[in-house]
C-alpha cells in the first residue's frame, strides 16, 4: 500500500486537490451551514479547516480517526437539506467512538468527488499499515510536531521540547547525552535518520531485553528450543510450542540471516510481544467461537436502552446516528419510544421532555440498513409503545412493509416453542419484543394485558418533571393493543412479572419481563438462586432508573450474575459500565451474544452469593506483575505537563470476587514508566469476571485524571508476557499507547 507521501509524490490527484485546499460548507442543521476552508497537511494524515473570519483560530483531525466516508444524503442533517443541496455535491466523515459526523457540502461534484477517493485512500492506507509502518510514521509525526522551524532538522532545544510532548521529562545531562549519541555527524542537529537512531534509543526496551536474556544463552537470538522453552513455560502454551515457536520466527523475524537459522533476534521477540498473538486478550477469543445453537435464553445479549438518544434523556438529540452507532457496536437489542406523531405518523423520543423527535418511519428504515452489518445474529427490538390503537396500525405496516423478509412473523417451524430458538435459527432475522394479545396457541385466553397501558415499564422512564413540556399535562391514555401490532410479537412477548414461582408455573418461554434497574438488583440479592434459573428459561430485559436524566449507567455486572441476557445500558454514554460492556462483548466476535457459563444454562443451583456451594467448584490465583508503560497518552496538553502514571487493575464479577489493587505512582514519565509492582487476587467464579486495566494521573491534590483503560473477560486472558493496548474513555485504540504485565494464573489449593 503506499503511503501518503508517495501518493503525493506520484501525484495522486485527488490528494493534490485536497492539498491545495477548498472551501467546503460544513452543515449542521437546516439553519446553521457555515463556509469553511479545508486543506489536506503536508503529512497526508491531518485536515486542517477555518473559517474565513477566525483570525489564527483553526480545528485540525486526523484522517485516522476518520471510521467511513458517506456518499450523498446519508445522513439525517444533509436530508434534511436535500432540495437545496444536490447529492452529488454532499458527504459525511464519520468519526470512531462518539464523535458526531462532519456533513460537508462541496462547490462542484468532481470536487467533492476528489474529496470523497481522497479521504477514502487515506482510511485504507492508515488501516494496511503493519506495525513497522506504524512505528516510522509515529516517529515521522513528532519529528514534524518537533521541527519548529522546519528546516528538516533538530536542535538540541527543540529535542528537549520534543520530550515533554512526549510525556518524558529527562535529566537535561541524560538528554543532551542521548542527543550526542544519535548526532553521529556532530553538527549538533539531528536529521530525518539521525532522528530514527535518538528515537530507537530512546525507546529501547530494557524490561523486555532482560525477559528475552532470560532464555538466550549468547543474549543474542533465542534458538527455536530456547523460544520453545520460553513459550512452555512462561506463556503457558503446552504442547504446541514447538509448532508455535517455528509460526513466530517466519511471521515476526525480520532478519533473513536469523529465520534461515532457524532464530529469533530481540527485534522479533519485540514485534511478537507487541502483536495481538502477544496481547493480553488471546486472539482465539476474538473470533466467532461459541457454540451458537442453544436457547436464546443461554446467552448474554449485548443491549442498548433509549437508543435514539445521542446525549442525555432530558434535552438530548434524538437520531437515527444513535441507532447506526449502537448497531456498528453489536448491539443486538435496540429500544425504540414511539408516541403519536402529526400527520398520522408515529415519533420516536424521550415522552414528556425536551428531546427531539425523529419519525418511527426513518428509524426501521435506519434498522433495515444497519441491523446486519456487524453481526449476523438476530436483533430484538423493544417497542416502549405509548401510540394510539390508529397509529400502531401504521407501525405494524411500517414494520411489516419496510423490513420485509427479515421481520420474524411466526414461529420458525410453524409449532408453538418448548423452549426459545438458537442465534443461529434465527440469522438475519429482527424480532419484535412488545405486548402481545393472548399467545403463539391459538387456544390461550386473552389476557388482560391486550387492555394494559402499552409501554411495559413498570417504572417511569423519566422524573416527575410537569414543567418540563405541554405534553406533561397529559398523562398516559391508556389505550388497547392492535392486533396488527401484536400479530409481529412472536418469541419476545412482553409480560409483568409476578414472582419466580408464578414464572415456573405459569409462564411460556417465549415470554418475557422487564425490570427496573432497582427492582433486578434486589431480586438478585434476596433470590439469585431462582434469578439463574427463571433466566435459563426466560428472556429477562433490565433497564436503567428513569431518574438517571443525564443518561448515566448502572453496573451491569450485579445482573450478569444472576444471567439476566439484556441489560440495557445508555451505549452513547462512555465510562466504566460501558468498558464492562464493550469487555464482555469483545469475545466471540463482537458477534454481540455471549454464551453464558454452563451452570447458568442447566438445572444447577448456583447462588452468586455462595458460589463455593456449587459442585466442581474452584477457585484461582490471578497475579499480575504490571511491569511498565510506553507512550502513555497526555492529560493535559500544555507543553510542560507530564504525567505521574498509575495502574489501577479492578476485578468485576460476583461479590466475593469484587476487587481493586493499585500500584505505586510515577513521577513525571508517561513515556516509558517502570513499575515492576505485583498484584494478587483470588478469583472463584472466573466465568463471570472481568479484569480491567486503568491507567490515571495521580494528583494529590484533587482526583486523579483517566488516562487509558482495557478491560478483557477473565476467560480470554492469555498467560505470560503480555502487551495490554490501552483504549480512550470512549473506547477507541490509542495509537503506541501499551502496559507491559506477565499474568499467571494458578489454582488455590487451600483457601487464602
Amino acid at each position: 500500500m503506499d503511503s501518503p507521501q508517495s501518493l503525493f509524490a506520484k501525484g495522486d490527484r485527488d490528494l493534490q486537490v485536497m492539498k491545495a485546499g477548498a472551501m467546503l460548507k460544513k452543515v449542521k442543521s437546516k439553519s446553521w451551514k457555515k463556509q469553511r476552508h479545508f486543506r489536506l497537511q503536508e503529512d497526508g494524515r491531518t485536515i486542517w479547516y477555518k473559517s474565513r473570519w477566525a483570525g489564527t483560530g483553526h480545528s485540525t483531525f486526523s484522517v485516522a480517526d476518520v471510521e467511513v466516508v458517506r456518499e450523498g444524503h446519508q445522513s439525517e442533517v444533509l436530508l434534511s437539506v436535500a432540495e437545496e443541496f444536490p447529492a452529488d455535491l454532499c458527504f459525511t466523515l464519520v468519526f470512531r467512538g462518539r464523535r458526531g459526523n462532519l456533513d460537508l457540502v462541496a462547490e462542484s461534484p468532481s470536487e467533492a468527488q476528489a474529496w470523497i477517493r481522497g479521504v477514502r485512500k487515506l482510511i485504507q492506507n492508515a488501516e494496511s499499515m503493519d506495525d513497522k509502518e506504524r512505528v516510522d510514521q509515529w516517529i515521522w509525526d513528532w519529528f514534524q510536531k518537533a521541527d519548529k522551524n522546519k528546516d528538516g532538522r533538530m536542535n538540541f532545544k527543540e529535542v528537549r521540547t520534543l520530550l515533554k510532548m512526549m510525556n518524558v521529562d529527562m535529566n537535561e545531562e541524560y538528554a543532551l547525552h542521548l542527543f550526542t549519541l544519535a548526532d553521529k555527524s556532530k553538527s549538533g542537529c539531528l536529521e530525518n535518520e539521525e532522528f530514527v537512531q535518538f528515537y530507537k534509543i530512546l525507546t529501547e526496551r530494557k524490561d523486555m531485553r532482560r525477559v528475552f536474556q532470560d532464555y538466550s544463552r549468547d543474549g543474542q537470538t533465542l534458538t527455536l528450543a530456547e523460544l520453545k522453552d520460553f513459550l512452555m513455560q512462561e506463556q503457558q502454551e503446552g504442547e504446541r510450542s514447538w509448532e508455535h515457536a517455528q509460526e513466530l520466527i517466519d511471521r515476526y523475524e525480520p532478519s533473513e540471516t536469523a529465520k534461515k537459522q532457524g532464530a529469533m533476534s530481540i527485534d522479533g521477540f519485540q514485534m511478537y510481544l507487541v502483536s495481538p498473538e502477544g496481547a493480553i486478550l488471546d486472539p482465539q477469543r476474538l473470533t466467532l467461537n461459541q457454540d451458537m445453537s442453544r436457547p436464546l435464553s443461554h446467552y448474554f445479549i449485548c443491549s442498548s436502552h433509549n437508543t435514539y438518544l445521542m446525549e442525555d434523556q432530558l434535552r438530548g438529540q434524538s437520531s437515527q446516528e444513535a441507532y447506526i452507532q449502537a448497531l456498528k457496536r453489536g448491539c443486538r437489542c435496540v429500544e425504540v419510544d414511539c408516541w403519536d406523531g402529526p400527520n398520522g405518523e408515529p415519533v420516536v423520543y424521550h415522552g414528556h421532555t425536551f428531546t427531539s423527535k425523529i419519525l418511527f418511519r426513518d428509524v426501521i428504515t435506519t434498522l433495515g440498513e444497519y441491523a446486519f452489518k456487524a453481526s449476523e445474529f438476530p436483533v430484538i427490538l423493544s417497542l416502549e409503545n405509548h401510540c394510539s390503537v390508529e397509529q400502531q396500525r401504521v407501525m405494524a405496516q411500517l414494520l411489516d412493509t419496510i423490513l420485509g423478509d427479515m421481520l420474524l412473523r411466526e414461529p420458525l417451524d410453524g409449532l408453538v416453542p418448548q423452549e426459545l430458538p438458537s442465534p443461529h435459527d434465527l440469522k438475519g432475522k429482527i424480532l419484535l419484543k412488545a405486548k402481545k394479545i393472548g399467545g403463539l396457541d391459538e387456544s390461550e385466553t386473552l389476557t388482560d394485558e391486550a387492555t394494559d397501558e402499552v409501554s411495559d415499564e413498570a417504572e417511569p422512564e423519566s422524573p416527575s418533571a410537569e414543567n418540563l413540556s405541554a405534553e406533561a399535562l397529559c398523562l398516559d391514555k391508556k389505550s388497547k393493543f392492535s392486533r396488527e401490532l401484536s400479530d409481529l410479537v412472536v418469541y419476545c412477548k412482553s409480560v409483568h412479572f409476578h414472582s419466580f414461582e408464578y414464572s415456573r408455573l405459569h409462564s411460556k418461554c417465549y415470554e418475557m419481563s422487564s425490570f427496573s434497574e432497582s427492582k433486578a438488583r434486589k431480586l438478585a440479592k434476596d433470590t439469585g438462586t431462582e434469578f439463574v434459573h427463571h433466566n435459563s428459561r426466560q428472556l429477562s430485559r433490565v433497564y436503567p432508573s428513569g431518574m438517571r436524566t443525564d443518561s448515566s449507567n448502572y453496573n451491569p455486572q450485579d445482573l450478569w450474575n444472576v444471567g439476566c441476557q439484556i441489560v440495557a445500558l445508555n451505549v452513547q454514554t462512555a465510562g466504566l459500565e460501558m468498558d464492562l460492556n464493550d469487555g464482555l462483548f469483545s469475545q466471540n466476535g463482537c458477534c454481540g451474544y455471549v454464551l453464558k457459563p454452563d451452570f447458568m444454562r442447566n438445572d444447577d443451583s448456583f447462588d452468586p452469593e455462595r458460589p463455593q456451594d456449587r459442585d466442581g467448584y474452584t477457585s484461582l490465583q490471578l497475579s499480575i506483575q504490571v511491569i511498565s508503560g510506553q507512550q502513555l497518552p497526555k492529560v493535559n496538553q500544555k507543553e510542560g505537563s507530564i504525567v505521574d502514571p498509575l495502574v489501577r487493575v479492578e476485578i468485576y464479577g460476583v461479590s466475593q470476587d469484587q476487587a481493586k489493587q493499585e500500584t505505586s505512582y510515577i513521577d513525571n514519565n508517561g513515556f516509558n514508566p517502570l513499575w515492576n509492582e505485583t498484584l494478587n487476587f483470588i478469583i472463584h467464579v472466573p466465568e463471570l469476571a472481568l479484569v480491567r486495566f486503568v491507567v490515571e494521573d495521580y494528583d494529590k491534590a484533587s482526583r486523579n485524571d483517566f488516562m487509558g483503560q482495557f478491560t478483557v473477560p477473565f476467560t480470554c486472558i492469555q498467560p505470560g508476557y503480555r502487551h495490554i493496548h490501552l483504549l480512550s474513555k470512549d473506547g477507541t485504540a490509542i495509537p503506541l499507547s501499551t502496559l507491559f504485565v506477565n499474568v499467571k494464573i494458578s489454582e488455590v489449593t487451600t483457601e487464602v
